[in-house]
């Protein structure tokens, strides 16, 4: 699923090919929480890295998150002027980046259920909308982006 994506000022647009494009996992860790949303989450996307293209690269920054101590090799990706979360992309993972559901554009698929992750980290004035079906984790969960959207059948193949 070919996505389009954009920061609020629109100086940083992009397009990215999602294989697994349902915003069903909610990321309540003080990153997220912190860098992408005030609602107390962040929502990323699975797209193929190579698959990236942007307008206004010189318009968009990174950072570095501190995880135990040690700088992440995550690469958050963020409009310089407006402060909008876009992406993040790992090294440790080179052939995916994942957009923040925060900056896409286009129309995305109504996940069946949502999985809220790192419940651990929350902030205490985050209240979790869990609907029924959702599932929750103090941590990571064991079912990765990729083994969700195959179980619900929504994996776009062709991506």
């Amino acid at each position: 699923m070919k996505l389009t994506g954009s920061c609020h000022c629109g100086a940083a647009r992009f397009t990215v090919t999602a294989y697994a494009p349902a915003p069903y996992l909610r990321c309540y860790c003080s990153i997220c929480r912190k860098t992408a949303w005030g609602s107390g989450y962040a929502i990323n996307l699975g797209a193929k890295a190579d698959t990236l293209q942007v307008e206004g690269a010189e318009n968009i920054t990174m950072f570095h998150a501190t995880i135990d101590g040690k700088q992440s090799k995550g690469e958050r990706r963020f409009c310089r002027h407006c402060g909008s979360a876009l992406w993040v992309y790992d090294p440790a993972w080179p052939d995916y980046v994942h957009p923040f559901a925060s900056a896409i554009d286009s129309k995305l698929p109504t996940p069946p259920e949502n999985v809220h992750m790192m419940l651990a980290s929350k902030a205490n004035w985050v209240q979790v909308d869990k609907a029924n079906g959702d599932t929750c984790h103090d941590t990571y969960p064991k079912q990765s982006l990729e083994e969700w959207h195959r179980a619900h059948g929504i994996m776009d193949i062709e991506s």
